[in-house]
């Protein structure tokens, strides 16, 4: 693995953030051409007989043919196809057999499968429209099993939520290397993504961190995979977009957890925008009277979050270390906020957003994020135009930009980023409110996405979408770039009659795409 540039990253620190958040007012684009997309329900005719032979299977779980609104649904609030059926299965078999049957029916029916796992899609990537929807958190509670030998590692079922693996690896004092910064999502869900934080410039994203999986192909075979066995399926499904075949287990990387976290904001100022009321509730004022007077008086507020793990016998040297690493930056002092907590709490600290949101009904709302991977030597002419010039009204939510290091991610896997060696995440997680018309509304923010894409695809061709979502396959075959031939060749290879994953809208099952 390679070591950050020299002045780029401080391996002592484990965790960086830049929230930009802009908050003003400006007249809505014309050019908005993007809306939420309608509800689709479920038509009968075909599908009556594909209930009938979907009905015979014997299975461990169940199938569910109504009350199925849950799984039209996901975390964007943009998109509701409604599936045929739901499996929830209790067995691998269970998987294997439905998508067995389904392929062994051949394009004499027009079924598909989506695994869904918490619903965290923000684009109806996980819904399969008449088809069946695999609801994988039935795999929850399963065995979770820990080896904490010289290289640990951890067993898990792909429908297991991460904050459970964290709960239960601790247990032994240990944990996963890598995260995403919302934990109360499932394994297989992350991992058919990537899995990105802000430990990902150290260990790489989640896909980075997984010794073994087991995976049902679009065949209904069941493929136990990793480096060194079934390689090619092993990288096809890692940030495979569900495309090749459905995560069932995976055996994760574990490492030795700090005890405690020391969190660190630093916030700047400059032109332009409005403030949250309640940015520092999560930190304590290095000086709490100069903190108190500390207002942005309508400019833009920058925040650069640094965390430095450590144990309690450990609290003297971080202090000089930290301090020491601090005196490189100039700040205003009074605009240092600091809080020690546990690693538990640092790590699951977005579900305490989460819970306020939702006593507010404020979390079931529309979502339009935009992820983009951004080229090092991009970044600035990125920021320049979209920070300054398309965001001049309110970002809706929090920007975060993390930066990242390719020599710690694996390029065999589907996953597709820029080609240098040091890019950035940069996540704008906008919410709309609904029924708004004005720049907190949802066209208003999908028409400003797409002003930042058509920048990006003019004048920045190396950037890449993560999370991404593409309406023609001329899209998604540039969007993979020199890796499309293989997308192809895997496809074919483990799932030639595009069964799986109809909602990314790569392939379409009758359609021939080679």
């Amino acid at each position: 693995m390679g070591s950050p540039p020299s002045g780029f990253i401080k391996q002592s620190i484990i965790f960086l953030k830049l929230y930009i958040i802009l908050y003003i007012s400006c007249i809505p684009d014309s050019t908005n051409h993007l809306f939420a997309a309608p509800t689709i329900p479920p038509h009968f005719g075909s599908s009556d007989i594909s209930s009938y032979e979907l009905q015979t299977l014997e299975l461990d779980g169940y199938l569910s043919f109504d009350n199925n609104h849950k799984a039209a649904t996901d975390f964007g609030n943009r998109y509701n196809s409604y599936p045929l059926a739901v499996l929830h299965p209790k067995s691998v078999s269970d998987i294997s057999n439905t998508i067995n049957h389904i392929f062994s029916m051949g394009y004499a029916s027009d079924l598909t499968v989506a695994a869904r796992g918490h619903g965290h899609s923000i684009q109806g990537q996980a819904q399969a429209y008449n088809g069946v929807v695999i609801n994988m958190e039935s795999f929850q509670g399963l065995e979770i099993k820990i080896n904490a030998g010289e290289l640990p590692y951890v067993d898990v079922s792909a429908g297991e939520l991460w904050i459970n693996i964290l709960h239960e690896t601790l247990k032994q004092g240990l944990a996963p290397k890598s995260w995403t910064d919302y934990l109360h999502l499932t394994v297989g869900g992350t991992l058919s993504n990537a899995g990105i934080s802000g430990q990902a410039f150290r260990h790489g994203p989640q896909i980075s961190n997984v010794y073994q999986l087991e995976v049902v192909t679009g065949k209904g075979e069941v493929v136990a995979c990793s480096e060194n066995q079934n390689a090619d399926l092993f990288h096809a499904v890692l940030g495979g977009l569900g495309q090749f075949g459905i995560i069932t287990r995976a055996r994760i990387s574990l490492e030795k957890a700090p005890k405690m976290v020391r969190p660190y904001s630093i916030h700047f100022i400059k032109a332009r925008t409005g403030l949250l009321n309640n940015w520092r509730s999560s930190f304590n004022p290095q000086e709490p009277l100069q903190a108190s007077k500390f207002n942005s008086d309508g400019k833009v507020f920058y925040c650069l979050e640094i965390a430095k793990y450590f144990n309690p016998d450990e609290l003297d040297f971080i202090n000089k270390k930290v301090e020491s690493l601090l005196t490189g930056l100039s700040y205003i002092p009074s605009t240092l906020f600091t809080s020690e907590v546990t690693y538990l709490a640092f790590l699951d600290r977005v579900h305490v957003s989460e819970n306020k949101l939702r006593a507010k009904g404020l979390w079931e709302i529309p979502h339009p994020w935009l992820n983009l991977l951004i080229p090092r030597t991009q970044i600035h002419d990125f920021a320049q135009e979209v920070f300054g010039n398309i965001l001049k009204d309110t970002s809706n939510g929090p920007i975060i930009i993390y930066p990242v290091n390719k020599s710690k991610w694996n390029n065999k896997t589907s996953l597709v980023t820029p080609e240098e060696e040091v890019f950035y995440l940069v996540a704008f997680l906008s919410s709309a409110v609904p029924s708004s018309i004005g720049t907190d509304g949802l066209e208003h923010i999908l028409a400003q996405n797409q002003r930042i894409l058509d920048y990006c695809i003019e004048y920045l061709p190396g950037v890449k979408q993560y999370l991404p979502h593409y309406s023609s396959q001329g899209e998604w075959r540039a969007h993979f770039g020199p890796k499309w031939q293989t997308v192809l060749q895997r496809k074919s290879k483990y799932d030639p009659l595009a069964i799986l994953a109809p909602g990314q809208r790569i392939f379409q099952k009758g359609i021939s795409f080679l």
